[in-house]
């Protein structure tokens, strides 16, 4: 354990450098006047010698390698800079919005949750019936269908014409309704299939025929033994993933005016505000390196071969 949690700590050193260095210029590379974009005005309406002033304090006229040095040595004393359009501190302005893309995150999962285990599980029990067909068509469809559309359709119908949900903002747990609904069955079909697809593998190992000769029930050998086996694929891709449901949520957060880090990241690009952009990147990419940690080493336990591997491997 020891060596893996050392491992990982080496890893993420250079994790944060690269991100950020690869960021930090693919930032600056972008077309336009930052300088203009942050006076929030055009060439003709302020002087060129304002212009140069506001670029020589916010340092753009050094090289982007002294420019990323000098963010990242504020970096290491735990300083992420001031917004230039606020003037806020990026850190806090960060962990104001950071709790509401949490709660959607997390409903976002409870929903897959509630989605894709009975269904993919059913799916896999009764192989090849309507049920599965159903299941099958649902991944289908759940893959085309993008998550903006989708919501759409529930603010149209749910918001607008029943008005069972509020549509914008966030005002309690109703206003997260209609959201973490649309995320999670935007991720819930990969789920589906790849649950069906684990557990049917599961049901062709020796061990299921093994635990059905010594007259175990088929409730026991699905919970106690199928189930059990075909869960680590799922929390493997889960991380894997993660990625692509943290894009998911800047995309809802934008459709439904919730007021989370997708949003404020939206806006702070459209103004270009880079100390803003720069957190938001290193702050999303160790959230993704912890999750994907945290999952690595749950699968070593929940994983009986990979474990009893090691534990021979170092004895």
């Amino acid at each position: 354990m020891i060596k893996i949690l050392f491992r990982k700590f080496t890893e993420v050193l250079f994790f944060i450098l690269f991100i950020t260095l690869v960021s930090f210029i693919f930032i600056r590379l972008a077309p336009g006047d930052p300088v203009l974009t942050i006076l929030n005005v055009d060439e003709l309406s302020v002087s060129q010698e304002q212009v140069e002033e506001l670029r020589e304090e916010l340092g753009f006229n050094e090289p982007v390698l002294v420019q990323y040095g000098l963010w990242l040595s504020k970096f290491v004393q735990f300083d992420f800079g001031q917004s230039f359009v606020t003037g806020q501190d990026v850190m806090d302005t960060i962990m104001t919005a950071l709790p509401a893309t949490m709660e959607l995150t997390i409903g976002a999962i409870v929903v897959m949750l509630v989605v894709a285990l009975p269904i993919g599980s059913l799916s896999a029990l009764y192989r090849d019936s309507w049920i599965d067909k159903v299941s099958r068509t649902f991944s289908i469809i759940g893959a085309a269908v993008p998550s903006f559309w989708l919501g759409l359709i529930f603010i149209d119908l749910f918001g607008v014409r029943l008005n069972w949900f509020p549509t914008m903002g966030r005002d309690g747990l109703l206003s997260l309704v209609l959201p973490s609904i649309t995320l999670g069955l935007a991720i819930s079909s990969v789920y589906v299939r790849l649950l069906r697809s684990s557990l049917l593998d599961s049901y062709s190992q020796e061990f299921v025929r093994a635990a059905r000769a010594r007259g175990l029930s088929e409730a026991r050998i699905f919970f106690v033994h199928t189930f059990r086996h075909s869960i680590p694929p799922v929390i493997t891709v889960f991380g894997v993933s993660l990625g692509s449901l943290i894009g998911g949520v800047v995309v809802v957060e934008v459709l439904f005016a919730y007021p989370g880090i997708g949003k404020l990241i939206v806006e702070a690009i459209r103004q270009r505000d880079y100390p803003l952009i720069q957190g938001y990147i290193l702050i999303m990419g160790m959230i993704v390196f912890v999750v994907n940690t945290c999952v690595d080493l749950s699968y070593r336990y929940l994983n009986p071969e990979l474990h009893y591997k090691e534990k021979e491997n170092n004895g």
